[in-house]
């Protein structure tokens, strides 16, 4: 579980746990499989000759040993972790040596959103179309979200792992924010991977899932340890801004999915230019101030349409971020 406890150098809690595999969870070899296509061909069109990157990040993918199970014991001096998906080491020194694992808890996650409460903030941010389109892969499609799972949080963690050296992350590092685009990165690693060979079946519900965690990672605006993610949705929202997927006019948020072929477009030029700082090993800040820069100490999105909606639900989360929706009931999407 990663809880990143220092605000200086994102140092990781040591919070150590049980875990117990699912023999009967297939492997993501799909996805390890569109993953090392789509760095290759993103690594081929790259103008940076930067040969041992890439034998690095291909022996790294090849050496990964992946999990999927649950946790069964843990043990803390802080609950702070979410056991949602992680790779380890984050250490390149010792991944050399030894690889990486990824650890993934798919029944945990859809195990915790049937048993969230229907909040109100939902409903009037989303609509109830949109919400009901969720509910019904949540409740009654599970085959389904495994797969979108597989594509978003599995393949963020492999996502982790592309375009990465040795020193890359301590050079990248100058101004302290690595962290706040290598969680873009990877989440984007993983999207742009199943671009490059859709599945029909996804793509809208894929595209629902991104929209609804980029939104919802506003909600964490004012937490200093979770910042890398606060951070990654606000770039999210630029794409979808831009692509217009989403359109906000002060009071309203739409919803485009039509637009998906122009999100499409932007998160693979978006993420070839990603690509290429990477190789470069440049600031990371350079990269991140092309979306957000910060202000009193929050960031906030250069964009004002992104910025005003940004400031629209973070007004709601205060205002209603823990009222239950009374306009549905659970036991209607228990049946």
């Amino acid at each position: 579980m990663e809880y990143y406890e220092d605000h200086y150098k994102k140092a990781v809690a040591l919070e150590w746990d049980v875990r117990l595999s699912n023999p009967l969870m297939k492997s993501a070899e799909k996805t390890l499989e569109r993953i090392e296509k789509m760095f290759k061909a993103v690594f081929e069109k790259s103008a940076h000759p930067s040969l041992h990157v890439k034998e690095n990040v291909l022996l790294n993918l090849k050496r990964v040993q992946l999990y999927i199970g649950r946790p069964a014991l843990f043990y803390a001096a802080e609950f702070n972790g979410l056991f949602s998906a992680q790779v380890v080491p984050n250490d390149e020194t010792v991944t050399k040596e030894c690889g990486k694992k990824i650890f993934a808890f798919a029944d945990n996650i859809l195990d915790s959103l049937r048993a969230k409460p229907f909040l109100k903030i939902h409903h009037e941010v989303f609509g109830k179309a949109f919400m009901d389109a969720e509910r019904e892969v949540v409740f009654h499609q599970p085959s389904l979200w495994h797969q979108v799972y597989e594509v978003s949080t599995i393949g963020h963690e492999f996502g982790h792992i592309l375009w990465m050296d040795g020193d890359t992350e301590s050079v990248m590092n100058q101004s302290g924010v690595f962290k706040n685009i290598e969680e873009f990165k990877a989440t984007t690693g993983g999207l742009v991977a199943f671009f490059m060979e859709e599945e029909e079946a996804l793509k809208e519900p894929l595209l629902r899932d991104t929209i609804k965690r980029a939104v919802g990672l506003i909600g964490w605006m004012k937490t200093g340890e979770v910042e890398p993610y606060y951070c990654e949705g606000l770039i999210h929202l630029s794409g979808l801004f831009e692509s217009g997927v989403l359109r906000f006019d002060g009071t309203k948020l739409e919803i485009h999915l039509e637009s998906y072929e122009a999100l499409k477009e932007w998160y693979l030029q978006t993420y070839s230019a990603l690509a290429e700082h990477y190789l470069s090993k440049k600031d990371a800040k350079l990269f991140l101030e092309r979306f957000t820069c910060k202000k009193e100490g929050v960031y906030v999105p250069n964009d004002a349409t992104v910025a005003s909606f940004v400031n629209y639900y973070w007004a709601l989360h205060q205002s209603m971020g823990r009222e239950i929706d009374e306009s549905v009931k659970r036991e209607d999407w228990l049946l």
